[in-house]
């Protein structure tokens, strides 16, 4: 399967006015429906691909409606296969063929329908009543008013709604729910992608590539691998380590139900280490203090201290704000601004302290 992964520099990008067909009158129809109806005519006479529309301000200051209503037209256009919407990018218009498979994210609007279908049908609403309002329909479901809103838009574009004099009305209720639709989110999707490419390629112990080089194999951002990655921790299939060690395969297993080996439990998680790293710095600079310094004393700068330490200036600076709230500096901005000492740091040290092990280990171990 080949994923299609778009860059916002190499599409070609058209102006309203390159829509070569007048837009039809707006008055007395669905405007969303109606502009929606006049792209998809010109998308397929011109066979339009690899191409980006217009952003949705420029429609809507050239068409003179809201940006709400082309909110509207570019979901009947994704839900009639014409354009694809990107995050970051926009509203792509692509011919795929049928190899191709491009990744789309689940939309709120998108789990809202289905919600809002489930109730129609476990409701026992009948064709022809009375649609409840939307402002109802939100304390009902618990889903925001706004969302609620598109829902309903989107439900009267597919004919389950359809708007009369007197308001909306029940028209269709074949249909189907797809109850699943609240964990097909990108990163659920990606999650079950790594799981089966890590049980057909690695074994127990292995490193995974870089976060970038997954990213580029599975055409999603390094966010969405990263995010994917922590839910296969939770799922015990991996072990994420600081530094150089990376992320290791500790289960190659479909099935998340699964007691990880000892050996490969031994190394804290991410978050627990950096906590220690953190305080390690934080008392090497109380020892430079209580050697070096007296109450009163300029500290040197953020960037001496990394210089002289051999640490980042991030690890220095979220160091020495933890010694502020210690109350032993303070920092003073302006000319004659700085770090000072207002009180001598105790320099007792624990030992072990900063070792780095998995605390369930330890347990495990006594």
């Amino acid at each position: 399967m080949d994923y299609v992964n778009y860059k916002k520099n190499e599409l070609r990008k058209v102006k309203v006015s390159d829509i070569n067909i007048s837009c039809p009158d707006l008055k007395n129809t669905n405007k969303a429906q109606t502009i929606a109806d006049w792209l998809t005519s010109w998308i397929k006479e011109n066979k339009i691909s690899d191409t980006l529309l217009p952003t949705k301000a420029e429609f809507a200051y050239s068409l003179g409606v809201s940006l709400g209503t082309v909110q509207n037209v570019f979901k009947i256009l994704e839900d009639r296969g014409c354009i694809l919407l990107k995050q970051r990018i926009g509203a792509i218009v692509k011919e795929m063929s049928g190899e191709q498979v491009i990744r789309k994210q689940t939309t709120k609007t998108d789990m809202a329908v289905e919600v809002i279908k489930d109730y129609i049908l476990t409701s026992g609403m009948q064709l022809g009543e009375r649609f409840v309002s939307a402002r109802k329909l939100s304390k009902i479901t618990e889903i925001p008013l706004n969302t609620v809103r598109l829902s309903v838009n989107k439900l009267t574009n597919d004919g389950i709604l359809r708007l009369t004099e007197d308001g909306l009305i029940l028209n269709n209720i074949d249909f189907e729910v797809n109850k699943s639709m609240s964990s097909e989110t990108l990163v659920n999707k990606v999650k079950l992608d790594l799981k089966k490419y890590i049980s057909e390629n690695f074994k127990i112990g292995e490193k995974l590539p870089p976060h970038s080089t997954l990213a580029e194999k599975f055409k999603v951002s390094v966010k969405t691998i990263h995010n994917a990655i922590k839910l296969l921790e939770k799922d015990e299939m991996v072990l994420s380590r600081r530094g150089t060690y990376g992320t290791i395969v500790i289960n190659t297993s479909m099935n998340s139900a699964f007691e990880p080996k000892r050996e490969m439990s031994i190394f804290a998680s991410a978050q627990d280490t950096a906590f220690y790293h953190y305080e390690k710095t934080q008392n090497r600079i109380k020892k430079i203090i209580s050697e070096n310094y007296s109450i009163g004393s300029k500290l040197p700068s953020i960037r001496e201290f990394s210089e002289s330490l051999d640490l980042s200036p991030n690890t220095i600076r979220k160091a020495l704000n933890n010694l502020a709230k210690e109350g032993i500096l303070r920092f003073s901005r302006g000319r004659y601004g700085g770090t000072f000492v207002i009180d001598m740091p105790d320099v007792e040290e624990q030992t072990f302290r900063w070792l780095a092990v998995n605390p369930r280990y330890a347990q495990k171990a006594n």
